[in-house]
């Protein structure tokens, strides 16, 4: 569980956050189609980071039966990701979408409504005391759930150093971590992340196999 200006979350391992009250799944920075992409740039990559994205996001809809999905921006790596999309993708995109609402908040990537792809397009999305958005804003704002930063806490421990996806929270606002296939992080320790919660008390999160590990940011690594 993780709280958020009062409000008590489900944070899933696999990086999305559940609200049981109103059945709203939020996932952040999917970036489908960046290896179509990167491909069309000369930089061959697999072209499977969509299938896979959409599996794994298959997964967690099949466990909360949530009523409302809200990506939170980025959700295509450009702007022509919509036109990419293989039909087996959208197939299974469409599906996940069947019953249910579906919004996609406007990221630095995908700034424009993605045509043909359902669903509809919103800047932000406030519900009650939260409000969903993709970048997080400057200064200290109650109840934001955002995407774009991708955190990553980097940790001493045993003798290792380890790094992994995190949320990142102060309590009052959460950072959530780049659910996408090909998506990369960025330390917590990074000044961005002092721009966003001024000092070093707040919490990263750790995604693990089976639970969260709930980090001091004072206590993680620089790169």
């Amino acid at each position: 569980m993780l709280a958020v200006a009062g409000v008590t979350l489900v944070a899933d391992c696999a990086g999305a956050l559940y609200w049981p009250e109103e059945g709203a799944l939020a996932v952040a920075d999917l970036h489908f189609e960046k290896g179509s992409s990167f491909a069309a740039r000369g930089v061959l990559l697999p072209p499977y980071d969509t299938a896979d994205t959409l599996t794994r996001l298959t997964r967690l809809v099949a466990r909360y039966a949530p009523r409302t999905v809200i990506a939170l921006g980025d959700s295509f790596h450009d702007g022509d990701g919509p036109t990419r999309i293989a039909a087996a993708d959208r197939a299974a995109l469409a599906a996940l979408q069947h019953g249910r609402d579906w919004i996609w908040i406007a990221g630095n990537h995908d700034p424009d409504p993605a045509p043909g792809v359902g669903g509809i397009s919103a800047a932000t999305l406030a519900i009650g005391a939260l409000i969903f958005r993709h970048q997080p804003e400057p200064g200290a704002v109650d109840g934001e759930i955002t995407g774009h930063l991708h955190p990553v806490a980097r940790i001493a421990a045993r003798g290792y150093t380890v790094s992994r996806r995190c949320f990142a929270s102060d309590g009052t606002r959460v950072v959530m971590p780049a659910f996408g296939a090909y998506t990369g992080g960025l330390n917590v320790r990074d000044r961005a992340f002092a721009a966003v919660f001024a000092t070093l008390e707040f919490t990263a999160h750790m995604l693990g196999a089976r639970r969260l590990y709930a980090m001091s940011a004072r206590r993680c690594l620089a790169d």
